[in-house]
């Protein structure tokens, strides 16, 4: 040192000087120590460096008598954690420099160096500098912790009992934008977890509940802030205790395992259990099976900026025993995380999941457990962020809340073999395939992202779900697999003429890309099978709660009931039983454009004799008016108005003058020419219902469920509204959905749209959960996978 700057004179602190030179010329003694500046620093500098805005927040202690600095190398290298940092035992008078004894032979044992003048630090002083320091930090430390408490994250049943991300950070009682890891412990109950928890982290008090009964103290899973490491501390339900939803609970562990950055696993066994390895093992499989890839769309979808680790936690293994040795004491040479590794393989485990494994073991001959290695190793852990680092609690919340929303729901226990800690169904769809049987392959809840369901086999046919899909051959060939539904009328048809080209030429195949591709009854002999000659088929597997393959068309009958109804809302005559107002609206709604409309047919227009309830009105085929039965007896054939030279029901008048030829405009005959179709096919099916029965005889409620298309549920088996819950009664009617084919009330299910996929081009009634569902289209076959409307 400088005779200027004699110890002797200064008294305090021999041999500390200003390291700053700031206001000083660095010959100063020192009074201050900056650990964020990393200098001793004289009075003056002291006052001059903090006065800066920069630099006014930094910590300061001042100098106390004996007071040994640390080593100004090590402080550079270690940064500024006490636990890691070296007190100098020798001031370099040359360098100018403190050294600890490490950094000393480092840096001084060999050159020019090795002859540099250094002041010793008193040793003695230095032991008790360290001691009074370790004690104003523990008990600093100790403060800190006073008002941590513990609240109850997620409880058995896996719902997370925070409402946001706002509620999460307000119970954890720490800032926003503060960052911090997770760690979490696990281990069969009854090990201390709890209680382990308590004194490595808060000092033996009692955050989290202990309790020395033999009912579980911990139901769910518990949270806390240490504020002292920055870390938020997670308390796990104990393994292999007797709990209702065994599945479910443990099924949670392992989302609380893929949030943690650090694992603890409490063993207070003798000896390792092979519990302890499977548990691990399978923890691993599962996490990377099931957990990596929701956690990379969880940084996606969430947009969070500090990237979920695919990777996963850092696992130290703390072993406490009584009457038996530490894994590796008795073989100074085996490393213990070599004999840990050993284990995994004889098990058929393989933990790759995990960062890294550690042991930390503990022999307690006398009462308390020292937690103190456990501490150590925990810290050396923590500040380690080469593999996990830091974020805000918000990210935390988010990925728990993703993992939870992602797998979620019942798990029957008695369905569950428990091999395995961690079987596949207590991540994967628990759909199975109704025709084969083969489990769905996708993860839980994967429906709400509008992902269907798949298998990783094909399917079989099944004649009960019928789950053969047409395919348009032509699409196929151009590189597109689109589905095609066999149905009564194409989606360019009018509901009534498409119900009377069904009954004229049969069902039809419609392509949404190539149009009508098929027609049933095209010819009127040799009409081929269409899987021969337009479409290919493919079996697919039958999922519940989807719409089936919408192969049916046999809804003709109920399309012309469709038009019934409608009348029956506003003749009130219908709710009396059979009546013949529904064959007046039929026959209105396929009549060529000349007839007079039957409400407009009062009385007879020849005899002018009132028509009565149940009088049959009839329409003259050549002049279109309605007669009574007896002025309208005569026959001949009208091919002026379309009806070719068949002979056909016409007034007394218009039979006299069969040899007047009418004056019919080529417009109004192609007017004519459609609607003429549709009422030769009604007829023809008149004439052949009344060969058996009159028509207007037949309850329409019997009709109504003669003509009820398969998928619908039948009538007697809706006693109440499907969405509302209301009972049907005489003034409550029942609906069915055209899409589900389930039973509603009106209030519900008085949406209409076109629901092509079960053959109604034209709207239709739809509930109201149908409607809200995206507009049903051809559906894209791909094998394996469902077919969604």
């Amino acid at each position: 040192m400088s005779a200027q700057t004699s110890p002797a004179e200064k008294g305090l602190n021999p041999g500390l000087t200003c390291q700053e030179s700031y206001a000083c010329s660095g010959t100063d003694e020192a009074i201050f120590e900056c650990d964020e500046c990393c200098s001793l620093q004289c009075l003056r500098c002291e006052e001059e460096l903090h006065r800066q805005e920069r630099l006014r927040n930094h910590e300061r202690i001042r100098l106390k008598p004996g007071h040994v600095p640390y080593c100004d190398l090590c402080k550079g290298l270690n940064g500024h954690s006490p636990g890691v940092r070296q007190r100098a035992i020798v001031r370099c008078q040359t360098c100018k420099i403190n050294l600890c004894l490490e950094c000393q032979k480092r840096t001084h044992s060999g050159g020019n160096k090795r002859r540099h003048p250094v002041t010793v630090y008193n040793i003695s002083n230095l032991q008790e500098s360290l001691e009074a320091e370790a004690m104003d930090e523990e008990s600093k430390r100790q403060k800190m912790t006073e008002k941590v408490v513990s609240f109850l994250l997620v409880d058995e049943n896996e719902e997370i009992q925070v409402t946001n991300e706002e509620d999460f950070i307000r119970k954890l009682d720490c800032k926003p934008d503060q960052h911090l890891k997770v760690v979490s412990i696990f281990g069969n109950t009854g090990d201390g977890k709890s209680h382990t928890l308590n004194h490595t982290f808060f000092y033996g008090r009692e955050v989290f509940k202990t309790s020395p009964t033999q009912e579980s103290c911990t139901v769910g899973v518990w949270a806390a802030y240490d504020p002292v490491h920055k870390v938020a501390v997670i308390d796990t339900e104990g393994l292999l205790g007797a709990t209702v939803n065994l599945s479910q609970r443990t099924r949670l562990l392992l989302k609380v395992l893929a949030i943690s950055d650090l694992v603890i696993y409490r063993t207070h066994a003798d000896r390792l259990h092979n519990d302890l390895f499977k548990f691990l093992g399978d923890a691993s499989e599962a996490y990377l099976k099931h957990f990596t890839k929701e956690l990379k769309a969880t940084t996606a979808r969430c947009g969070l900026d500090v990237p979920l680790s695919t990777l996963g936690p850092a696992v130290i293994i703390f072993h406490e025993t009584v009457h038996t040795q530490l894994l590796g004491s008795d073989h100074h040479s085996e490393v213990p995380e070599k004999l840990i590794q050993d284990r995994f393989r004889k098990l058929g485990r393989f933990p790759e999941a995990f960062s890294s494994i550690h042991y930390k073991g503990t022999r307690t001959y006398n009462p308390p457990t020292d937690f103190s290695g456990l501490r150590r190793a925990l810290e050396q852990l923590l500040e380690n962020n080469t593999t996990r680092s830091p974020r805000h609690p918000g990210v935390i919340f988010k990925a728990l809340k993703a993992l939870s929303d992602r797998f979620s729901g019942e798990i029957p226990d008695d369905q569950m073999a428990h091999s395995s800690f961690f079987p596949d169904e207590y991540f994967t769809c628990s759909s199975l395939c109704l025709s084969c049987g083969v489990g769905c392959k996708n993860s839980m809840n994967h429906g709400k992202e509008g992902v269907p369901h798949e298998a990783q086999s094909r399917c079989r046919y099944s004649h009960q779900y019928d789950n053969r899909v047409y395919t348009c051959k032509a699409c196929y060939e151009r590189g597109e697999e689109v589905s095609v539904v066999p149905k009564t009328s194409a989606s360019t048809d009018s509901p009534w003429m498409g119900l009377a080209k069904y009954a004229w030429s049969g069902y039809v195949i419609e392509c949404p890309n190539c149009g009508v591709v098929y027609r049933s009854r095209q010819y009127w002999f040799g009409n081929q099978d269409p899987v021969d000659t337009v479409v290919r088929t493919e079996i697919v597997h039958v999922w519940p709660g989807t719409d089936g393959f919408l192969k049916d068309n046999n809804n003709a009958a109920q399309r012309l009931l469709d038009g019934m109804n409608f009348m029956a809302q506003s003749v009130s005559e219908l709710s009396l039983g059979p009546t013949k107002a529904v064959t007046s609206w039929l026959t209105d709604q396929i009549a060529p454009a000349y007839w007079r409309p039957n409400s407009q047919i009062l009385s007879c227009n020849k005899c002018a004799t009132s028509f009565k309830d149940n009088d049959t009105k009839h329409h003259c085929r050549a002049c279109g008016e309605g007669f009574c039965d007896s002025c309208s007896s005569k026959t001949r054939p009208v091919p002026e108005r379309g009806w070719g030279p068949a002979p056909v029901r016409v007034c007394d008048n218009c039979y006299e003058a069969r040899n007047v030829q009418l004056d019919v405009t080529e417009a109004q005959g192609d007017d004519e020419g459609g609607t003429l179709i549709a009422r030769k096919v009604g007829e023809a099916v008149q004439n052949t219902l009344g060969a058996v029965v009159t028509a207007i005889d037949i309850p329409l409620g019997l009709v109504k469920d003669a003509a009820r298309p398969a998928y619908w549920v039948p009538d007697h088996e809706i006693l109440h509204c499907h969405n509302c819950r209301k009972e049907f009664s005489i003034k409550l009617s029942k609906h069915h959905c055209r899409a589900c084919g389930q039973g509603f009330c009106d209030e519900c299910s008085h949406d209409r749209r076109a629901v092509p996929s079960r053959g109604w081009d034209h709207p239709v009634r739809v509930c109201f959960n149908c409607n809200k569902k995206p507009a049903w289209t051809s559906l894209t076959v791909v094998t394996g996978k469902s077919l969604l409307c």
